[in-house]
């Protein structure tokens, strides 16, 4: 491919570049600024051979200029050597200060992208669970990906470009004009044949990529949620796999069809202007050399011209279109800004304690809370919706009182809705009250450090969530500095040594993608092991067996006895049989304590508790037990 072409490669990528009209921000500019400013003194470097390096590209047609005139002149060997001992030189120096600027480039845009990452990655940590239950994971990841790296291509491609174009179309003209005023006046009045067939095609592509983007992006949609194991299980069960594939191969071929449609236009574009180009250099050969002939110019400012007027087309047309990416790295920076200036709910505060040492009580004092609305914890954009469900508010929990002293079984129970969960995610303190008060051995759980909360209060969901990696690093995550010892002894705790063993790869065995390749009731006996092995002083226990079946549910029982010894337990339950010997039962009906008491004696009071209790054991078939 010639010169000309990349060239006109270039400026149609641009050109085709959706153009966002928003205003630039000069609050937005200040934040860029204080991700550049570590890297200030690469920049300036950077800056700096950029010139470079676009003053010795307008230096080569001018040496080659003169080494024609030397030639037609007759001087000596010895000059048209040295020019061209010149040539070489500033040749092996433009190698030479293009391999620094692309270490530059690289060097701060990669560390943009490492520190724009790492401080998104860190903020997404601190934010909420109501944050991740809206928000769409690929749209989140997208943020850390695409448009981290579009903000960093602000750095390493279009600062250099502005620069570095905008130098050597000054001194292009500055050269051209003094050589020759009326050949570089007709070279720019043709400008507007390159210009605006430019904009007018940009335009017209720019909406079938868009196009194109839409099909891809929903095309990852569909993979992320098909080849996920949940959602092929559910495609398995109940999809029908010819609409999923004539649905996924519909979108596939109209993007193959955009693919072809655009690297066409595309082609035609670039012959175009290659073409236009061409007849422009020959219109200055054809001027030129008819000055040269009367004697207006040499013939060597004929051959200057000639290469320079690529050096004048290419960056002015690509300085018409800087503003394009401009604002395209702009969209990402307030992108990456939209995530960084989401406020958590929950801090610590600056005075934030740890937990007193000593037996832990778990108190909740007079606790209302409703979850917040979709406008405090998340963004339009993450959830791929218009606008915000503004809906929220409504108090899901109205005056909740008890305590949980040390050592004691407190077990919670009641039919679905009715706030149990939300009882165990506020003593977790992944959500805060909004009036009353949580406390940990007499201290309120706002006022301690979430490194606190997390060291004294263990939990187990219902899911038992595992990562994609092996049984030992699972395990280790919550005590990294855990002896393979005590590994071991968690597993025998949790009646589930004996199957790690008989794996091939033992503790080393991968569990897959949410511990996939274990049955539910040995991936809950792996969370409890885990549990274990963190030694929490407070358990809070969440439907740990609701959705496992009666043999799994033993093994885990087994192992939830362990846990349970000598701790402060939280247990939500919906097998009843499972917390009979309970210190105390509360039932909670709509947000509120209905009753409370021992299995006993609200069997005997012949409330709520007694109706769930023989309803239960009724659909189970069996009779029911006192």
């Amino acid at each position: 491919m010639s010169m000309e072409s990349i060239a006109w490669n270039q400026l149609y990528r641009r050109m085709a570049a959706p153009d966002d009209r928003r205003a630039f921000s000069r609050a937005t500019a200040r934040r860029i600024l204080t991700f550049a400013r570590p890297h200030r003194s690469k920049l300036i470097g950077f800056i700096l051979l950029s010139i470079a390096g676009a003053a010795l590209a307008v230096a080569t047609p001018v040496l080659a200029g003169r080494v024609v005139d030397a030639i037609v002149a007759g001087d000596a060997t010895r000059t048209v050597v040295n020019l061209a001992l010149v040539i070489a030189g500033v040749a092996v120096l433009d190698a030479g200060i293009g391999l620094v600027t692309r270490w530059l480039s690289a060097n701060i845009g990669e560390s943009l992208i490492l520190d724009l990452r790492k401080a998104v990655f860190d903020h997404v940590q601190r934010m909420p669970v109501a944050f991740f239950t809206r928000t769409r994971t690929g749209a989140l990841v997208s943020r850390l990906n695409n448009d981290v790296i579009g903000a960093q291509r602000a750095f390493s491609t279009t600062l250099s470009g502005v620069v570095g174009n905008f130098v050597m179309l000054m001194l292009t003209l500055v050269v051209m004009l003094g050589i020759s005023w009326r050949v570089t006046l007709l070279a720019l009045v043709l400008l507007p044949v390159f210009v605006l067939p430019a904009r007018r095609m940009g335009n017209k592509i720019a909406g079938i990529q868009r196009e194109a983007a839409d099909h891809n992006a929903a095309m990852g949609n569909q993979m992320t949620e098909r080849f996920s194991a949940p959602g092929a299980t559910l495609v398995k069960l109940f999809g029908r796999p010819e609409q999923e594939s004539a649905e996924f191969a519909a979108r596939a071929r109209r993007v193959a069809q955009i693919g072809v449609r655009t690297a066409m236009v595309q082609t035609t574009f670039v012959t175009a202007l290659t073409l236009v180009s061409a007849l422009a250099v020959a219109l200055v050969y054809g001027l030129g050399g008819y000055y040269a002939l009367t004697g207006g110019l040499d013939a060597g400012d004929v051959v200057a011209l000639s290469l320079l007027l690529v050096r004048l087309y290419a960056p002015l047309t690509s300085l018409a279109s800087a503003r394009i990416d401009v604002m395209s790295a702009l969209v990402s920076f307030e992108r990456v800004f939209e995530i960084l200036d989401l406020e958590p709910l929950i801090q610590d505060r600056p005075d934030a304690r740890t937990v007193p040492a000593g037996p832990v009580a778990v108190e909740l004092d007079d606790v209302r809370f409703s979850y917040p609305s979709a406008d405090r914890v998340s963004l339009a954009s993450l959830e791929e919706v218009s606008t915000l469900d503004t809906r929220g508010g409504e108090e899901v929990l109205h005056g909740v009182s008890l305590r949980a002293e040390p050592g004691q079984v407190i077990a919670l129970v009641g039919t679905s809705g009715a706030g149990k969960s939300t009882i165990a995610q506020l003593v977790s303190r992944l959500y805060d009250v909004d009036s009353g008060a949580v406390r940990l051995a007499g201290v309120d759980v706002r006022d301690l450090s979430a490194e606190a909360i997390r060291a004294t209060v263990g939990m187990v969901t219902q899911d038992g969530h595992l990562f994609h990696d092996s049984i030992r690093d699972n395990l280790l995550f919550a005590r990294p500095e855990a002896t393979e010892e005590e590994i071991w002894d968690a597993l025998e705790r949790a009646r589930l040594a004996d199957l790690v063993r008989s794996l091939p790869d033992g503790l080393s065995t991968v569990v897959g993608e949410r511990g996939y390749r274990l049955s539910g009731g040995e991936r809950q006996r792996l969370t409890i092991a885990r549990l274990l092995l963190k030694r929490p002083q407070v358990v809070v226990l969440d439907e740990a067996t609701a959705s496992l079946d009666s043999t799994s549910e033993a093994a885990v029982q087994a192992a939830l006895s362990e846990v349970l010894a000598g701790r402060t337990a939280l247990v939500i339950a919906h097998r009843l049989s499972t917390i009979r010997t309970a210190d105390r039962i509360l039932v909670i009906e709509d947000g509120r304590i209905a009753e409370q008491g021992t299995h006993a004696e609200l069997l005997a009071a012949g409330g709520r508790y007694e109706e769930l209790y023989r309803t239960q054991f009724a659909e189970d078939g069996d009779g029911v037990p006192a």
